[in-house]
């Protein structure tokens, strides 16, 4: 009986050992996951950025080649005058 204990907590230690090894593994794959993920939003965020820029300084150097022509005044409706009751 205490061979099988001394074998079965050699065992555990071993088994301890390899779930800690494997999870800093994977911490590791998952920090680099989240990193590349984080690199490549910075990167979409900017490409879309530039796009923006891009299409409002077109916009605007179009308004200035083409001003939109002033705005009409609406003349004010007269009222009719209501023929009073008698």
């Amino acid at each position: 009986m205490e061979i099988t204990l001394a074998d079965d907590s050699k065992k555990n230690a071993a088994n301890n050992q390899f779930r800690k090894l494997r999870q800093a593994e994977e911490g590791k794959r998952a920090m680099t996951e989240y990193e590349n993920n984080a690199i490549a939003s910075r990167a979409k965020t900017a490409r879309l950025k530039a796009l923006r820029l891009a299409r409002d300084a077109e916009e605007a150097a179009a308004l200035a080649a083409n001003p939109p022509p002033p705005a009409k005044k609406k003349k004010a409706a007269k009222k009719k005058e209501e023929p009073a009751e008698s």
